[in-house]
């Protein structure tokens, strides 16, 4: 039966036009859906989800798609669908109604809402009819109708009241604690207090790579000098990497393991998780040259580039866990197909490294990991580790090559201004440290569109974009990762545009998004939609928050530029989320990382030697083989001197007439090393040397 097409055919978002041939008369958010609820004295229903989670597309095809179910809808209630990576101010705000409705959250997130957008019922997935001990959602959808009909006056009193919980969830007031080591110490204790040293990672199943309180345990190992704080690293990525969660054939990271070995993941792979762990592992190995890690660095980035990147730059957000309407088919195999393929000797041995049985390690398939370690494993087959390895990379190859002719995966190809911060910024650190131009020239094609495409005439970002259309006002959180990602693309490249646009941002985002009051900044801008609730985002979840995130960008452009007043707002911010890191350290691990940065050292080392690519600088070779925490790099040619960009004029004052390299702490530096020859003896005495 060919329908036509509803109010969401007109949507840029992927995941709303994959229902835009439902029979449910969906509106997008807007002031249609809520004049229509309004007028006809009718409650909204809010669908939230996103393009790649498997339940939404099961709640879709049982209840979505059913013309009876849809019937009920269309004459009941006034539909929103909203696509929460488009609308997390919405998702935020009605998730946290949600939670406290039932005590969890999740996508599907259904919620019901008066015309005043206030919720007064809700929950996640509900099959059509009752079972899984869910409620079937027909029987949801018929009782609340009878409810608004009978017991209006009773549910209108308890949307005010969720409504009030929810505004007082999204602005905490948590008394302030001092801005010390002693906040750096309990957050270590807190992540090893909740470390599985079994099988890495924090907590139990579902587990999650919780990359923000890995980058801060490779800090703590730093400043407290800590074998417990490695362990941490240690156990987690290796575990990760050797798990199922880690695409072995394409690279890149699925979004979480639902079971506690990392060995089943939830099949989507999304742009965030990827850009988040890429800079743990390439910090990790700079601390440790474990070669695993810089593996799983270049495999990633290299599917992000292949897989994930528009042309022209500008890189996609998602990929669906499902295939041909299953979940994970893309990705397992058979042992019979990898011995078609690979021959019997060649196959049994890859089986043998990669748990792949007859029987199966997941729903009569095999999802590929490897439960021993390459050095393990050889020792097992009694073969030199390297000669397996290379033996088991062909095999990769070509198990990868007969992969790409499956049905691949759906992706979700909007570009989102915040993941693509987060993007840029891992390309640009592991392009740096690794010596990889393609990494590099991916962040700055990245930069360069967002920076054209994405900035509106009056210097706002644009959260969105998708077939030619930028639009949604921007986040927070676009603004922060967005500020992070160009310091750390101009840090790999001393171009000092990146610098100066990561500034002209932070400048616009304090002039529309900051609260005098808290000192602190909303998740949305001064002129954004009025909603039920103005947030102030401080809780780390899949992605930082906006307010940390904020904060780790706006110290380093404080050692970058030398502006103290991007370091107040820094300090400011962490202040205010000071309480949170008390009471709840594992929240926050990217506020610990800018408070680490904040504390010091965070040693500043300035080039002002003649032009020249930076990796052609006296030291930048020694400097990208170590793990220096607060480490920023800056440099201009002492031979351009007149022409010194504005954005770097304090920090170079008085550096520019007599050339050299200099270290700096706050500002205050060190005798210059004149003679390139001595810069790289120089650093080692100069920076502090991790163990």
């Amino acid at each position: 039966m060919t329908r036509s097409p509803n109010r969401l055919q007109h949507e840029t978002s992927p995941y709303l036009q994959q229902h835009a041939c439902n029979p449910v008369d969906w509106y997008p958010w807007g002031p249609e859906a809520i004049a229509a609820a309004k007028q006809e004295g009718k409650p909204i229903f809010l669908s939230i989800g996103y393009s790649a989670c498997h339940w939404c597309h099961v709640m879709e095809h049982e209840s979505f798609e059913s013309e009876a179910i849809a019937a009920i809808m269309n004459k009941l209630f006034i539909n929103i669908k909203v696509d929460r990576e488009e609308r997390p101010d919405l998702d935020s705000i009605y998730m946290s109604a949600v939670v406290a409705l039932t005590g969890h959250g999740g996508w599907p997130m259904s919620v019901f809402l008066t015309p005043e957008l206030k919720p007064f019922f809700g929950g996640t997935y509900w099959p059509p009819t009752a079972k899984y001990n869910r409620p079937g959602f027909q029987d949801i959808l018929q009782g609340v109708h009878r409810a608004w009909n009978e017991q209006r006056a009773d549910l209108e009193n308890q949307a005010n009241q969720l409504t009030q919980a929810v505004v007082d969830s999204l602005a905490p007031t948590l008394e302030r604690s001092t801005l010390g080591e002693e906040l750096l110490a309990a957050g270590l204790s807190a992540l090893v207090r909740v470390f599985d040293r079994i099988h890495g990672g924090f907590g139990h199943a579902p587990k999650f790579p919780h990359p923000m309180d890995l980058r801060y345990a490779l800090r703590a190992a730093v400043r407290f000098d800590t074998d417990e704080a490695l362990e941490v690293v240690h156990v987690s990525l290796g575990k990760m990497a050797r798990g199922g969660i880690y695409d072995h054939l394409g690279g890149g990271f699925a979004r979480y393991s639902t079971d506690e070995k990392w060995l089943v993941p939830h099949f989507e792979k999304m742009l965030y998780d990827n850009a988040l762990l890429v800079p743990v592992y390439t910090e990790a190995w700079q601390l440790t040259r474990r070669e695993e890690y810089a593996t799983v660095v270049r495999e990633t980035l290299d599917y992000v580039l292949r897989e994930m990147t528009q042309p022209g730059g500008g890189f996609y957000s998602t990929q669906d866990a499902d295939s041909e309407g299953v979940e994970g088919k893309f990705f397992v195999w058979s042992r019979e197909e990898v011995i078609s393929l690979l021959g019997t000797t060649e196959g049994e041995f890859f089986c043998s490294a990669y748990d792949v049985t007859a029987m199966g390690n997941w729903e009569h398939t095999n999802i590929l990991n490897r439960i021993e370690t390459p050095e393990q494993f050889a020792k097992r087959v009694k073969q030199p580790a390297e000669t397996c390895e290379t033996q088991l990379a062909a095999a990769r190859k070509v198990l990868f090559e007969a992969r790409s002719k499956r049905i691949a995966p759906g992706r979700d190809e909007k570009v989102l201004t915040s993941w693509n911060g987060l993007m840029i910024g891992a390309c640009a650190l592991a392009g740096r440290v690794l010596g990889e131009e393609r990494y590099l020239s991916a962040a700055r094609d990245a930069a360069r569109f967002v920076l054209e495409t994405m900035v509106a005439a009056d210097g706002r970002l644009w959260h969105t974009y998708k077939d030619g259309r930028a639009h949604l006002n921007g986040y927070l959180d676009d603004y922060g990762c967005l500020i992070d990602g160009l310091a750390e693309l101009y840090q790999a490249t001393l171009e000092p545009t990146w610098l100066a646009a990561a500034a002209k941002l932070a400048d616009y985002v304090h002039a529309k998004f900051w609260d005098s009051a808290e000192q602190a900044y909303f998740f949305t801008s001064d002129d954004h939609e009025t909603l039920i609730a103005r947030a102030k985002d401080t809780q780390d979840n899949a992605t930082p928050s906006g307010n940390s995130v904020m904060a780790w960008g706006l110290v380093k452009l404080a050692r970058l530029t030398g502006r103290a007043d991007f370091e107040d707002r820094a300090r400011l911010l962490l202040e205010f989320v000071s309480g949170q890191l008390a009471q709840a350290p594992l929240s926050g691990g990217m506020a610990l990382c800018a408070l680490d940065m904040l504390l010091g050292p965070s040693p500043e080392v300035v080039w002002t030697f003649p032009a020249g690519r930076p990796s052609e600088l006296p030291g930048w070779e020694t400097l990208q083989r170590r793990f220096v925490p607060g480490l920023t790099l800056s440099g201009w040619s002492a031979v351009d001197a007149a022409n010194c960009p504005e954005v770097l004029a304090a920090m170079l004052k008085d550096k520019l007439q007599q050339p050299g390299l200099y270290v700096c702490q706050r500002g205050a530096c060190a005798a210059p090393v004149l003679d390139p020859g001595a810069v790289d003896g120089a650093l080692e005495q100069l920076l502090p040397t991790p163990e």
